[in-house]
């Protein structure tokens, strides 16, 4: 029975969801339940493609992201994958026409992962983002609008500034492991060894512009997705304010956090914000 099979597809990316990202997790179940499984099935693909190229050493990178590419585009064309990250996926990009181009951006900036270490303009860095995490705003806002496209490109600029800043945020939390572990350097004019606070302060200062213009979209999303939404843009706030007051050498030796305690107060805090400017 296929339904069953679909069924646990979802939950697989659930899974994956919950397993690799309590916060992300913690926000896709502020979402409405009726776009939860479609947001799900979009992470998990795009954290797979993200673990082949990050994660698995040892193992023909360019050979496993390939593969991924090309089953997902098999299971496009028969409607149905054994991998069930890719049967849930590739049912969410019908259900909300998500775009090939999209697609396309975000498989070509995880290539890109594979052959190139460091980004010397701020063009190469801005199509890389486009890419990696603009795109996939965008692919959620399909399914927060629900095939409605005049709302959809109301919304398009907004949701792109907060996949930039989230993936901003992410590469400056990640700089210990970009640096050192995968030998990467996303900063455009940044030199790492010499990282300072002069540096530091006009990354966060980009990031903080990127999350002013985001919010002005948070705020207009339907309510099915607006409260979801809010609970990851605060967090990732969060997140960049204890960046903000992280030594720069702190933050080129170990990994930044928010405590898992910490989450669950920043959710107590989002709902009463929400309530009170977004509700």
């Amino acid at each position: 029975m296929k339904q069953l099979f679909d069924d646990v597809s979802f939950k697989c990316s659930k899974l994956v969801t919950k397993n690799y990202s309590t916060s992300f997790s913690m926000a896709v179940y502020m979402l409405a339940p009726s776009i939860r499984d479609a947001i799900y099935s979009i992470y998990g693909f795009v954290r797979f493609a993200d673990e082949i190229v990050d994660s698995f050493h040892g193992y023909d990178k360019e050979d496993l992201i390939n593969d991924f590419e090309t089953e997902y585009y098999k299971a496009m064309k028969l409607g149905i994958s054994l991998n069930p990250i890719l049967n849930s996926f590739q049912q969410t990009v019908k259900d909300y026409n998500i775009t090939d181009e999209m697609i396309q951006s975000f498989l070509k900036s995880m290539k890109l992962d594979l052959i190139k270490s460091d980004y010397y303009s701020k063009e190469e860095y801005n199509e890389y983002i486009y890419g990696s995490a603009d795109v996939v705003g965008l692919m959620c806002l399909k399914v927060f609008v629900k095939g409605d496209e005049t709302k959809y490109n109301l919304l398009k600029d907004q949701a792109m500034r907060l996949g930039s800043a989230f993936q901003k945020v992410n590469f400056l939390r990640d700089l210990k492991d970009d640096n050192l572990l995968l030998n990467r350097n996303y900063f455009p004019g940044v030199d790492l060894k010499s990282f300072d606070e002069k540096s530091k302060k006009a990354i966060i200062e980009e990031i903080e512009e990127d999350f002013r213009i985001a919010y002005q979209g948070i705020i207009k999303l339907p309510l099915e997705a607006k409260f979801g939404v809010y609970t990851a843009y605060v967090y990732y706030k969060k997140l960049l304010k204890k960046l903000a007051h992280t030594p720069c050498s702190e933050i080129g030796n170990t990994r930044i956090r928010v405590s898992n305690y910490s989450k669950a107060g920043l959710l107590a805090q989002s709902f009463v914000s929400y309530k009170l400017k977004l509700g």
